[in-house]
C-alpha cells in the first residue's frame, strides 16, 4: 500500500474512532466518516468494502495504537491458572479506561446497530476466550471450585470482568481502578478456586 493510500486509511479509522466517541455510536454514518476524514464516500469504499468491515478495523486500529498485543505478553507469560486469572484482571482492568470510549459507543448501540454489534462481538469473543484459557487451566490443575462447570465458570468469569460491571463499580460507585482490580482479583479467585 502507498503511503498516501496508508495515510489516508489511518485518517479514516480516526475520524471513525473519534465520531464514534463524540457521538457514542450515535448517527455514525460512512458520510459523516468521509467528511470528518476529509476524503469523498468513493475513497471510504475502496479503502473499507463495508460499515462493519471498518468498524472492525476501527476496533483493531485503537487496540493497536495502545499496545494491546504487547500487553498480552503479560497473559501469554503466565505459568499457573492462578497467574493466568490475576494477568487476565491486571491486563483487561488498566486497559478498560484506554477504550472505554469507544467501547460504550459500540455497547449502546450494538442492539440497533449491525455493524457495531460485529465489531462488539469480535472484541468480545476475545475476551471469552482468555477466560476460557484461565478457567481451564485452573481445571487441569486441580483447582477449579466443584460447584462450577468450565463452561459455567468461563461464563461468570466473563460476566463478572465485563465493561458494563467496570463501569458500574469505577464510574457509578466512584472506585479507583486500583481498586477494581485488586477486589475483583480476589473476588475471582474466592469464586472459582477451592
Amino acid at each position: 500500500m502507498s503511503s498516501n493510500k496508508n495515510e489516508t486509511r489511518i485518517n479514516i479509522l480516526n475520524a471513525t474512532w473519534q465520531l464514534m466517541e463524540q457521538r457514542q455510536g450515535q448517527g455514525v454514518s460512512m458520510s459523516n466518516i468521509a467528511k470528518k476524514a476529509g476524503v469523498s464516500r468513493q475513497a471510504l469504499y475502496l479503502h473499507f468494502d463495508s460499515r462493519a468491515e471498518l468498524m472492525i478495523a476501527t476496533v483493531q486500529y485503537v487496540d493497536d495504537i495502545k499496545g494491546l498485543n504487547e500487553r498480552l505478553k503479560l497473559f501469554h507469560d503466565a505459568k499457573t491458572g492462578i497467574e493466568l486469572l490475576e494477568a487476565c484482571v491486571d491486563l483487561w482492568g488498566s486497559y478498560i479506561p484506554e477504550i472505554y470510549g469507544l467501547a460504550k459507543a459500540l455497547l449502546k448501540t450494538r442492539d440497533t446497530d449491525k455493524d457495531t454489534n460485529v465489531a462488539w462481538n469480535g472484541c468480545m469473543a476475545g475476551l471469552r476466550d482468555v477466560c476460557k484459557k484461565t478457567i481451564e487451566e485452573l481445571d487441569k490443575e486441580g483447582l477449579l471450585s466443584s460447584g462450577w462447570t468450565k463452561k459455567e465458570a468461563i461464563e461468570m468469569f466473563w460476566t463478572i470482568i465485563s465493561i458494563q460491571t467496570w463501569e458500574q463499580l469505577t464510574i457509578e460507585c466512584k472506585w479507583t481502578n486500583e481498586q477494581y482490580i485488586q477486589r475483583i482479583k480476589t473476588l475471582l479467585k474466592r469464586t472459582f478456586i477451592d
